[in-house]
């Protein structure tokens, strides 16, 4: 891997786990982005995936008495459901389907709170968190707006909602690693062993942003966490939209 891309995922592992620490979400879009940008899909989505779970593990030990273990028992439920069906699944996403997901799934936040009454305290609606979350996130690389849908009604607070979403997106990309290493790595080559290296590199530095990004999450108050994970997601999407509508034209 270049040196200019090294430094570019670097800065952006570190950027990508701050926002991560402060809304549990938002960080593993952009840094999705990113790798696609640099790296064919299988590559993008192993890397991401590892990355991704040394930064929501860290945040998970961090905040681990917030950790609301009732619905992610009921949340590994689903997900076992989502890992069966992903393995009768031979079909892979294209570089531009990913771009497609990725500028979708943020709009999920934006679901009428009138028709979809999804709470993750109810065990029936963590159950569809795991197994939505588990194969949304296998596909796309990323489901944190879907996941939030199951949050944005509970009681809980901004620290139990980061803690338990960590948890659970940690076996959604434990399973996105397992799924896509076959097919990053067949046929073990001098490139692929030196970008294995390069993303176990980052991972100090993704706990590290993590880390700054749960010193932010404590001068928040929870309205204003909510309004700004919206915000920030809806941006994110639309880039995305427009990269997959670039790259459908032709302008890659």
């Amino acid at each position: 891997m270049p040196i200019a891309s090294i430094f570019i995922l670097a800065i952006a592992t570190f950027i990508t786990a701050f926002l991560s620490g402060i809304f549990g979400m938002a960080g593993g879009l952009i840094l999705m982005g990113v790798l696609l940008s640099i790296l064919p899909v299988p590559q993008a989505m192993l890397a991401h995936g590892i990355l991704q779970s040394a930064a929501n593990g860290w945040r998970c030990w961090l905040l681990r008495h917030s950790i609301k273990l009732s619905i992610f028992w009921w949340y590994l439920v689903g997900a076992s459901l989502a890992i069966g069906l992903l393995l009768l699944i031979a079909w892979r996403p294209s570089r531009t389907i990913v771009f497609v997901l990725l500028g979708l799934v943020p709009f999920l936040v934006w679901l009428p709170k009138s028709i979809f009454h999804f709470d993750a305290n109810k065990p029936s609606h963590a159950i569809l968190a795991g197994l939505l979350v588990t194969a949304l996130n296998t596909f796309a690389g990323v489901a944190g707006p879907a996941l939030d849908i199951f949050f944005v009604r509970t009681k809980l607070t901004r620290h139990q909602i980061v803690a338990t979403k960590s948890v659970t997106q940690l076996v959604a990309h434990i399973v996105k690693i397992i799924f896509w290493s076959g097919i990053a790595f067949v046929g073990i080559s001098e490139q692929n062993s030196g970008l294995l290296l390069v993303v176990l590199v980052m991972i100090p530095i993704s706990m590290f942003g993590t880390w700054g990004g749960g010193k932010v999450l404590n001068h928040l108050n929870d309205r204003s966490f909510l309004r700004w994970v919206k915000v920030l997601v809806t941006i994110i999407g639309l880039i995305y939209l427009i990269r997959a509508l670039l790259l459908l034209i032709g302008w890659s």
